[in-house]
């Protein structure tokens, strides 16, 4: 039987190789084919959720661009009346109600409002999450009892903690006013006043969102080794240098993870704002998600094309942040 030499082997090995790369589109005109005749139980698994997804978000998300390109409205529409049933008359007008959004000040100013309520509210969190966080890592007594207090908000309905919020910023009955005129001073028109309604509902949006942020970096926390601090400790490094160098390192990967999540559900706060204040007084704590809403379901006629329109804004400028967002990690060499 014969034997191939070295020097055949690699010759042969080439061979192969530059065949392979000859004919290399066919093998990948049959990979889909293979991995469907391969894994047809999981694609068969799949596409109950793809369906439905598709369904549940593909066609509003589809049926709200086509009606942002509109003029429609409540007048326009088509609806029934008794027995008579009246066809839609709205028109197609193109891109003028993205360009009346984009050059009018009702969205610029808006816009700007959302941006500083999103930036404070999760700054604000994030910072007392980590701190809440690295003082529930430590083992102290009653730890378990302090994680659950303090967990306690995210347990609560939403709805019922804003209500809650909103008892105790009454302005003659709520407790917070009953304390300052108990200790002498003037109440506070925490929902009536404009600069006032924005610190009282950030700082309800805060106090829900704390207990997430720290419940998803105190599991980063408790991922870091310990074995780390304890060089760190004995090579003489203080506790802001093992913050900076070992905690803030260790928490990377959680961090930016929490922070996207908590941009996005910051960004379409809705409920906070909307059973809060209702973007009142006025409409100084009008956020894009509450200010589309109006549109379509407060005023008269309900504008649903200049709703639409909102709608569309805000998804591209989240696909946006979320495409920058990931952009800067992979120039820093994070994986998102």
């Amino acid at each position: 039987m014969a034997v191939d030499t070295p020097s055949q082997s690699v010759v042969k090995a080439a061979g192969d190789h530059a065949r392979g790369r000859s004919r290399g589109t066919g093998p990948k005109r049959r990979a889909p084919k293979r991995s469907l005749a391969t894994h047809w139980y999981a694609w068969a698994m799949v596409a109950p959720v793809v369906i439905v997804i598709a369904v549940i978000i593909g066609y509003p998300l589809g049926r709200g661009i086509y009606l942002s390109l509109t003029d429609a409205n409540e007048r326009n529409v088509a609806r029934t009346i008794g027995v008579n049933e009246i066809p839609a008359t709205y028109e197609f007008v193109g891109l003028d109600n993205y360009k009346a959004a984009l050059t009018g000040s009702q969205f610029l100013s808006t816009l700007g409002w959302t941006v500083l309520w999103t930036v404070s509210c999760v700054t604000i969190t994030f910072a007392l999450g980590l701190v809440f966080a690295h003082i529930l890592n430590r083992k102290f007594a009653g730890r378990s009892v302090y994680r659950m207090m303090l967990i306690l908000p995210w347990a609560i309905p939403g709805f019922v903690s804003v209500f809650a919020w909103r008892f105790l910023y009454d302005e003659r009955r709520g407790m917070l006013n009953q304390i300052l005129t108990g200790a002498g001073l003037d109440g506070v028109p925490w929902l009536n006043d404009p600069t006032w309604a924005k610190f009282a509902v950030i700082a309800v949006n805060v106090w829900l969102g704390v207990p997430f942020m720290m419940v998803a970096l105190l599991g980063g926390l408790q991922s870091i080794p310990g074995e780390l601090y304890e060089a760190a400790e004995m090579d003489g490094a203080n506790a802001w240098q093992r913050f900076r160098n070992i905690t803030l390192p260790g928490l990377r990967s959680v961090s930016t993870t929490v922070l996207l999540l908590s941009t996005i559900w910051t960004f379409n706060m809705f409920p906070v704002i909307f059973l809060l204040t209702g973007g009142g007084p006025g409409d100084a704590t009008q956020i894009l998600v509450t200010q589309a809403y109006q549109f379509s379901f407060q005023i008269s006629p309900r504008d649903f094309a200049q709703s639409s329109t909102w709608g569309v804004l805000i998804l591209v400028l989240l696909m946006a942040f979320a495409a920058i967002y990931r952009r800067v990690l992979r120039k820093q060499g994070e994986v998102w």
